[in-house]
């Protein structure tokens, strides 16, 4: 199941993949842009930066149940493996905001680069990862102790945040060099770089290859996580944006902003097998697949 968002829709398209079809459309209003499905599937989180608000829906009546305000300009969205922490960027003011969804208590601001705007959290809980699009670089958070511990120089204006299923590399989607740095996070260094099409936006991995968005290109790069030697092309739909491996990594998911569908590739034949239809604007940037 996707929970799509759309932004010039003000609202979140619930699609089942099995089929294609939207289950429901669950209005949030304030343009949607990021969206992260908590832990266990029980909830998911939208950030609407228009309304400076985070909607917390529940998956078993696909309601919104609650409405956080947060000042400033929230953007990006990710939630600790423990789901009683939300982490969510503030564009405007050079941030992010650990909020508990349950209270919906801010517990700590951090500050980080400017225009923060990806957001990831290492699978065992221990750092956050934010790609400060206006400082050309990636801030890293302790998460025991809220403060940001390093910050890794990256392309320009990078967006998508990505963290691999270790928790060892990440990977950011830099827009205006056309690149994805490759970051070891432990010690806080880039490892790799490799160049891919026009304006990269988020960042996907799955069966050894990694999958980038290139809005201005409307394709998705592959990648060998390996080598980071080119694999091939994959044309989707108008603008594509947010980019998710399926829970068994046999297919990947891509929302195309401007064709409001969503575009499903095979990962071994790297060809487009379906194209479903979402609302209107659909970005979709971050975590928005629940388990199958």
């Amino acid at each position: 199941m996707a929970f799509v968002t759309n932004q010039s829709g003000n609202d979140v398209s619930v699609i089942d993949l099995d089929n294609g079809k939207t289950l429901k459309t669950i209005p949030v209003g304030g343009k949607p842009a990021a969206v992260a499905v908590g832990p266990k599937g029980a909830h998911i989180y939208v950030v609407s930066p228009d309304s400076k608000t985070l909607s917390v829906i529940a998956r078993d009546t696909l309601t919104v149940t609650k409405k956080i305000i947060l000042e400033g300009g929230p953007f990006g969205v990710a939630v600790h493996p423990d789901g009683r922490r939300v982490y969510v960027t503030d564009w405007y003011n050079a941030r992010v905001f650990e909020v508990a969804p349950d209270t919906g208590q801010v517990l700590r601001i951090i500050k980080v680069g400017n225009s923060p705007a990806g957001i990831a959290v290492t699978p065992d809980g221990s750092r956050v990862l934010s790609a400060d699009r206006d400082s050309d670089q990636v801030s890293i958070i302790d998460t025991d102790s809220g403060e940001r511990i390093a910050t890794v120089p990256v392309g320009e204006r990078p967006f998508g945040m990505t963290i691999d299923a270790t928790g060892t590399r990440a990977y950011t989607a830099n827009v205006a060099t056309n690149t994805v740095t490759v970051i070891d996070i432990a010690n806080a260094r880039v490892i790799g770089q490799l160049e891919v099409q026009e304006r990269p936006y988020a960042v996907a991995l799955s069966g050894g290859h990694g999958f980038v968005t290139n809005q201005y290109a409307d394709t998705v790069s592959v990648f060998d996580l390996k080598t980071l030697q080119p694999v091939g092309t994959i044309d989707v739909g108008e603008y594509p944006e947010g980019i998710i491996p399926s829970t068994d990594g046999r297919r990947i998911y891509v929302a195309n902003w401007f064709s409001n569908t969503l575009s499903v590739i095979d990962v071994q034949t790297l060809r487009v097998t379906s194209e479903y239809e979402t609302g209107d604007g659909p970005r979709a940037f971050g975590a928005f697949l629940l388990a199958e």
